[in-house]
């Protein structure tokens, strides 16, 4: 039988749910169940909420070295549980075992580490003239997590809100929160104090609903779909609260004619494949010269030939399935349609399971040729491995289709030539760009423009999602002249007075 789990993370202990309704966590490679959890309620959001709220006004009086020494504890936890981790991710998302290893947990712990040094290092007081500004920890955070990489979201949420001085609830994806229990308990030996952190299971319309409603909730971080980020901005706007939202992509990678095609393409196809094309990164267009067309779609058919598809705890395994059922529905439907629509060919890949693959959510990773770019695959997030390639004739029709979606997420632009990459990188609509290979830059924003999001997350800009910016206007030399009251018109510009005089 599998674990069945009761409880949420409440108040620094296992605390009983009221739920009497069960969700049940699938391992994705054998649709075998993995563990029972909660299907979380109101009431545990209340509680949680509630304890996050008792929690704040001592951890955001805590000075930020001290914040920042028991976080950096939470990062040694990391670092010694990451086999764990990764073996929890293998099993609940399907992840390469190398893969969730190497990259899900490896790029949480460097995440981690980087967001308790930026914390360590800012600027949280500045003054400005007479006034003395400062940065305070914003209340209480629900941060709201996906499936796909689960550890380093989580912690890309989790770590910038505590150490502005926030306290948190944090609702994992219901198809992936035994990752989440696990760092529950990282957070328990790191010795915060009760209630500072909190971890409730459960739906988005049932338990999300309540959090991001709940009147205590100052801040919420959604990284999730556009139809999640829209329903949680409705639900926020009752309340006036402070929401950021980091959704989807339909991202572009764009060969310009004289950049090297095969390193283009290699890189591209290496792109969307990772996760199993499970991410919001993911160049799932790739756009090339049309007198190129051909060569690039047999350099990419070549490059996929490359990965293994199979059980992801196989070392020699690259690919493994998707997260779900529903994910692997979405994903099929999106081929058959890409193969009787718009005029694409399908020149690898398609419908069904992998050769020798009986059980499980796989599919095969795709390829569509002549892809229109208004065409549903064309336009819409398939977030599975399919590539569509995109011919276009010009650089000003390229980037007209780059940016002909209601994306802005992420993309990338290759070039012989750097100056020009980075001059056509400018003309993206998009959060963040790669020029001819840059890597990713943990010190720097990340988020969309568009529907891809509203805010932004990362180094200072992620700390400051969850800061409220306070000025203080302090005497000048003992004087009275900058009381706000009867005596402001005495200190007004002349020409103010003077036009106040005309008025009246």
């Amino acid at each position: 039988m599998p674990p069945r789990y009761d409880d949420q993370w409440i108040g620094g202990r296992w605390t009983a749910s009221d739920a009497d309704r069960r969700l049940v966590v699938t391992d994705p490679s054998t649709e075998a169940p993995l563990a029972t959890v909660p299907a979380g309620t109101a009431r545990d959001a209340d509680l949680a909420v509630r304890a996050a709220a008792a929690a704040f006004p001592g951890w955001a009086a805590t000075p930020v070295r001290e914040r920042a020494a028991l976080l950096r504890r939470v990062v040694e936890g990391l670092e010694h549980n990451a086999e764990r981790f990764a073996q929890v991710i293998t099993a609940e998302v399907g992840a390469p075992s190398r893969v969730a290893l190497r990259v899900h947990v490896g790029l949480s712990i460097g995440m981690a580490g980087h967001c308790v040094e930026t914390a360590a290092s800012y600027g949280f007081e500045e003054r400005v003239g007479h006034s003395l500004v400062v940065r305070e920890a914003a209340g209480v955070a629900a941060c709201i997590t996906p499936w796909n990489t689960p550890l380093l979201l989580t912690v890309q949420k989790l770590l910038p809100a505590l150490a502005a001085g926030c306290t948190v609830v944090h609702k994992p994806s219901e198809l992936t929160p035994l990752h989440a229990r696990l760092l529950a308990e990282v957070f328990a030996e790191a010795d915060l104090p009760p209630g500072v952190v909190n971890m409730a299971v459960g739906t988005g319309d049932t338990l999300g609903a309540a959090l991001v409603s709940h009147p205590l909730v100052d801040v919420v971080s959604l990284t999730g779909s556009t139809r999640a980020g829209r329903q949680v901005s409705a639900l926020g706007a009752d309340g006036v609260k402070r929401v950021h939202l980091e959704l989807g992509g339909k991202n572009a990678s764009l060969v310009l004619d004289d950049a090297d095609l095969p390193a283009a393409v290699d890189a591209t196809v290496d792109q969307v494949l990772f996760n199993t094309g499970q991410t919001c990164l993911q160049w799932s267009r790739l756009l090339v010269p049309r007198d190129r067309q051909d060569e690039a779609v047999e350099l990419a058919g070549r490059a996929m030939d490359g990965y293994v598809t199979g059980d992801p705890r196989d070392p020699a395994t690259d690919l493994g399935p998707l997260v779900s059922a529903a994910a692997h529905a979405r994903v099929t439907d999106y081929i058959r349609r890409g193969a009787s629509e718009g005029g694409a060919r399908l020149v690898r890949g398609g419908t069904g399971r992998p050769p020798g693959l009986s059980a499980g959510y796989y599919v095969r990773p795709t390829i569509f040729a002549d892809v229109d770019p208004l065409s549903t695959i064309g336009q819409e997030e398939i977030f599975g491995p399919v590539l569509c390639v995109i011919p276009y004739d010009d650089e000003d029709q390229a980037i007209r289709i780059v940016n002909g979606t209601r994306y802005g997420l992420h993309g990338a632009v290759w070039s012989g030539d750097d100056d020009r990459a980075e001059r056509v990188a400018r003309r993206f609509r998009t959060g963040l760009v790669d020029v001819n290979g840059g890597s990713f830059n943990p010190a720097a924003p990340f988020g969309g423009f568009k529907q891809s999001g509203i805010g932004r997350e990362c180094g200072n800009a992620g700390l400051e999602a969850f800061l409220e910016t306070k000025s203080m206007q302090l005497p000048q030399g003992g004087s009275q002249n900058q009381v706000v009251g009867p005596r402001l018109r005495a200190t007004a510009p002349a020409a103010v007075r003077d036009q106040e005089r005309n008025d009246g």
